[in-house]
């Protein structure tokens, strides 16, 4: 449709076409308008979005859009599932440099419009797992004409269901470098443009979410779409553990009691009873096979804005370790399933009485000795912010302190495992020890493995895999005992603790660390700071792919770090329950 001078015919033509297009039908909705800093342009929208042709280039070769410089026949639209916002934002004098010269003989000198601008998504050329804003401002001297596109574009947004209403926010100010207020208030204004209602809670001590969410009904819990943590792993597992310890129930796994208690110096024995997953015969404890997950609804999500000291979580899961780009993704409803593994404490200490008591985590199931040292240690620093890791890390390694402690692995055939990953898994048994030789799927951009996964269904019971093979038992003294659900990259491990794990496969990666000389670990420690390095790659280094693993110290006790959370553990279990949770993220982007 070109302009002609006459308002009123075009915007009564683009009215008729605009309620053409709300009522489904395949007209295109359609006008002339000027669009900032590049000209006068024919935008229209139809049903794959928005998107505009030049009708006169401005005298200069380039334009300055959006805050990018590009030229005007770049700028040639932009997609419905790439806007999160539209608003109307009145009148303003219209600078004479943003006007072809048909737009000049159009309008009066000196003439004011009406304006609308379009808030979108774009992928960073730099860095192209951040999203950045990208903004188009269009104007035209009719206020309803204007009016119009900000509705119309509003009723397709809002057909956009997966996207939500109202979160609720948890903000932790102390999180990080303490810097959780502030990272709030960056990116707040993005969920006020998309029209979505926030109810923030600012924590004032620890486990104040927690026990708000503990508290919460599920009744209560229906107004929102999901919950939000600004914040680092820790936070966010404060903000799990509370929504799951009244929602989720399931049958324990197995405790290390069930297993042969007379392990040799070699310490392996290959498990007879292949059974053992629960059910009956269990000491001290009352198996179930009923098992419940009382979602508020089916839709329920979580988020995290990364705020913390290593956010992994976030950059296993977004790719960047970026506000902006997870406020982004929360606002536009993407959506990934995540892993989650229930961690039951069977005791405290080798003294106390067998007392169940189970947590969940997001990324570590678990890290015994120098990582749960290194957590513990750093406590006493906090006020050193992230670089407590650092100092805290120096001195535990210096220490070289290893443990004795008996684990049971369940062990699971290679050949049975995700069809996703047949073919790349091949696993040996040398001296009854898995030794896991197998070619590496790394988890990056348009992973195959979890682009698979994307579809999983949250599972409340635990994960069983065809091909279980029954446990493999170890007694030994260790520098490090744990298990990721994720890859666990940050900022010191930029491929993770374990490159090829995947989200929602349905395991947990079992790092055991032998007692070895300081300089062997140092190379150990040093591979993982490297990217494609290969840290598994030792002799003293054990990696097992299992759904489920139990441990027990030699000694009175042992701390483990769960997300980034401190938990004293005599003896524990560990099992995982695939796609648990769903994660307001688009999934790996690096």
């Amino acid at each position: 449709m070109e302009s002609n001078g006459d308002d009123s015919i075009l915007r009564d033509e683009a009215v008729a076409s605009s309620n053409a297009g709300i009522a489904g039908e395949t007209s295109v909705v359609s006008a002339n308008l000027i669009l900032d800093r590049v000209g006068e342009v024919a935008l229209a929208l139809d049903l794959d979005g928005l998107s505009w042709k030049l009708l006169e280039r401005l005298p200069s070769d380039r334009s300055d859009c959006c805050g990018v410089k590009r030229s005007p026949s770049e700028a040639a639209g932009i997609r419905l599932a790439d806007i999160y916002a539209v608003e109307f934002i009145d009148h303003a004098l219209i600078p004479e440099s943003n006007l072809s010269n048909p737009a000049r003989c159009l309008l009066r000198e000196d003439s004011q419009i009406y304006r609308f601008i379009v808030h979108g998504v774009e992928r960073s050329k730099c860095h192209p797992c951040r999203c950045i804003l990208g903004t188009y401002v269009f104007g035209h001297k009719d206020q309803q004409v204007c009016q119009m596109w900000v509705n119309v574009i509003n009723s397709c947004l809002d057909q956009e269901l997966q996207r939500p209403k109202n979160l609720l926010v948890f903000v932790h100010p102390k999180s990080g470098k303490g810097n959780g207020r502030t990272t709030w208030e960056t990116v707040s204004p993005i969920f006020s443009r998309a029209k979505v209602h926030t109810k923030v809670i600012v924590t004032e001590r620890a486990g104040h979410a927690f026990d708000v969410m503990l508290a919460t009904t599920n009744e209560e819990l229906k107004q929102y779409d999901g919950v939000v943590a600004v914040g680092g792993d820790g936070f966010f597992n404060e903000i799990l553990n509370g929504f799951l310890s009244s929602r989720h129930k399931a049958p324990y796994p197995p405790a290390p009691t069930d297993f042969v208690q007379s392990l040799g110096d070699c310490g392996d024995v290959l498990m007879r009873n292949t059974n053992i997953r629960g059910g009956e015969g269990h000491s001290g404890t009352c198996y179930t096979d009923d098992t419940q997950f009382l979602l508020p609804k089916e839709e329920f999500r979580f988020g995290i804005i990364p705020a913390g000291s290593t956010d992994a979580i976030v950059i296993c899961t977004t790719g960047a370790r970026d506000p902006v780009t997870s406020a982004l993704q929360i606002v536009m409803g993407k959506n990934v399933p995540l892993d989650i593994a229930q961690i039951v404490r069977w005791r405290t200490t080798a003294e106390s009485k067998v007392e169940p008591c189970v947590r969940y985590a997001a990324s570590f199931a678990g890290r015994y000795g120098f990582y749960g040292d290194v957590i513990t240690e750093s406590e006493k620093y906090r006020w050193m912010g992230p670089k407590r890791y650092d100092y805290a890390g120096t001195k535990v390694f210096l220490r070289h302190r290893s443990y004795e402690a008996e684990v049971a692995v369940l062990r699971v055939n290679s050949e049975e495992t995700h069809p996703a990953e047949e073919g790349h898994w091949r696993r040996h048994f040398r001296a009854l020890r898995s030794l896991n030789k197998r070619q590496k799927v790394i988890c990056r951009a348009n992973c195959e493995i979890c682009t698979a996964n994307r579809d999983v269904s949250s599972q409340s019971k635990p994960y069983s895999h065809p091909g279980e093979m029954g446990w493999l038992s170890f007694k030994g003294r260790y520098l490090s005992v744990g298990a990721a659900i994720i890859a666990c990259r940050n900022g010191r491990a930029p491929d993770g603790l374990v490159a090829d794990a995947h989200l929602a496969d349905g395991f947990m990666h079992l790092i055991l660390i032998k007692d070895c000389p300081r300089a062997f670990y140092l190379g150990h420690l040093l591979q993982l700071a490297k990217r494609d390095g290969d840290p598994l790659n030792f002799e003293f280094v054990e990696h097992h792919k299992t759904s489920a693993f139990t441990f027990r110290s030699s000694g009175k006790s042992s701390i483990w770090n769960l997300d980034g959370e401190l938990f004293q553990a005599h003896q524990l279990s560990a099992q995982v329950f695939r796609g648990l949770i769903n994660l307001f993220a688009s999934g790996p982007l690096v």
